[in-house]
């Protein structure tokens, strides 16, 4: 439990205070969150140490809702001589704000349920890791990516991040709920000498909640090494319509132009092509993404949301139809709709049965995309386009890198177009998701 030096309250206590106070002082309701995070960075470059950085933060969030008009603000000073002018100068702001009846803490009804398992979320090692193991680990990354970069490495820099929370969150209508994580982080990045004055860029950065699930760290900075290599020699190929396929570990970055079209806010403003397409379909049979909180050690993992609603398992699509919206409580005030949770825990796709490798041998020609660079999507219309860069093969033997290519499309097509998910879900993200198979997309040279 962490405790407060000025008069040596602990996070609860402090947040009794807090409430107590604010109501005092004319709030009719309040929330209050406390936050305490502890960081650490070491990177390294050229074998020695470029960066070497502890911070401890504090945080304290104050809303309060008074009279239809709602305002927040934070602090990091926990003093509670100084509390007392920030909760009056923050009452004054709210009385300043114009008047919405809809913003206002959650009916409590919402709060019940949540559960109390063990999901594992802080790593009871993580106080033993000392400062020369997180320099051993930033320097194994860096000598195993240096060895497999050989002759062509231009620069190469490696680093861990760790860092651990704890946030206590208390609220005047009877929420309470705590939370303690931990994550730990090795990775490197790599430039590579390329032909003429090309310079790619390539990186693994591996994250976890708990140290001990990381793979080993020369395998983290050989993979950046590799990953960096295989970019050589990256060149456009002939505008084409042909299979592509997502990999695993960034496959997020084009799945996720279909959840803020999902959320409420984006509902209510009108800014969504997805408003009236609850209850139909909008991709393939193949389109199934399940929200799950409750993965053990998982990123997103959590007990509560933002509102302070029990994290819960959900199926947001299945087999390409929508099931649920991203709704929270203000906007499903404002939409007249019930309340689900406007947040994401972990994303997921069911793994299918087969390998990529297996996949790319059934294509006269595919494209497997490994990264991208830059993009939109528009929450408004569904169009999207993004910068890709991937290898080519033929009957699944690699021909050539390819760069400077882009794929453009909407999402209400581009998802009809799903046509197999690999069985290599990508678990170091919130995003657990497989390489995803599509067909007939049309990969043009910028």
């Amino acid at each position: 439990m962490t405790y407060i030096k000025d008069k040596q309250m602990s996070f609860p206590e402090l947040a009794d205070w807090v409430i107590s106070r604010t109501l005092k002082a004319g709030a009719n309701d309040c929330r209050v969150n406390l936050s305490k995070r502890r960081t650490v960075e070491i990177n390294y470059r050229d074998h020695k140490p470029e960066v070497i950085k502890e911070a401890t933060t504090h945080g304290l969030y104050l809303e309060v809702f008074i009279n239809n008009r709602f305002a927040g603000k934070s602090t990091p000073d926990f003093r509670t001589s100084t509390l007392e002018g920030f909760i009056t100068d923050l009452i004054a702001s709210a009385d300043l704000m114009e008047e919405d009846p809809y913003r206002t803490l959650p009916d409590p009804k919402y709060y019940s349920g949540r559960s109390d398992a063990d999901l594992q979320l802080s790593d009871p090692d993580y106080n033993k890791l000392t400062p020369e193991e997180r320099h051993t680990m930033a320097k194994t990354a860096e000598e195993a990516c240096l060895q497999k970069g050989g002759k062509k490495v231009i620069s190469v820099e490696a680093g861990e991040y760790d860092e651990s929370y704890e946030e206590f969150v208390k609220s005047s209508n009877g929420f309470e709920g705590s939370t303690e994580s931990t994550y730990c982080q090795v990775g490197a990045s790599m430039t590579a000498q390329d032909e003429g004055d090309r310079r790619p860029a390539g990186y693994n950065y591996i994250g976890c909640r708990y140290r001990s699930d990381l793979p080993s760290l020369s395998e983290i900075g050989t993979v950046a090494a590799t990953r960096t290599l295989d970019l050589l020699g990256g060149k456009k190929i002939a505008t084409t319509k042909i299979p592509v396929i997502l990999e695993n570990r960034g496959a997020a970055r084009v799945l996720g132009g279909l959840f803020d079209p999902m959320s409420g806010g984006s509902i209510q403003q009108k800014r969504s092509f997805l408003a009236d397409k609850k209850g139909k379909s909008i991709g393939s049979k193949f389109l199934t993404v399940t929200d799950d909180p409750s993965i053990l050690r998982g990123l997103g993992s959590k007990y509560y949301d933002s509102d302070g609603f029990p994290a819960r398992k959900r199926d947001l699509l299945t087999e390409g139809t929508i099931n649920e919206f991203l709704i929270d409580w203000y906007y499903g005030r404002k939409l007249g709709w019930e309340p689900t949770s406007g947040s994401i825990g972990n994303l997921i796709i069911p793994p299918g049965t087969r390998s990529v490798e297996a996949i790319m041998r059934d294509f006269p020609r595919c494209i497997l995309i490994t990264d991208y660079i830059g993009g939109n999507s528009n929450s408004t219309t569904g169009d999207f386009s993004v910068g890709i860069i991937g290898k080519l093969f033929e009957k699944g033997n690699f021909v050539q890198n390819v760069a400077e290519m882009n794929i453009a499309d909407n999402h209400l097509n581009f998802w009809n177009k799903l046509i197999e998910v690999a069985n290599d879900p990508w678990i170091y993200s919130q995003a657990r998701l497989p390489s995803l198979v599509f067909e007939d997309v049309v990969v043009a040279g910028i």
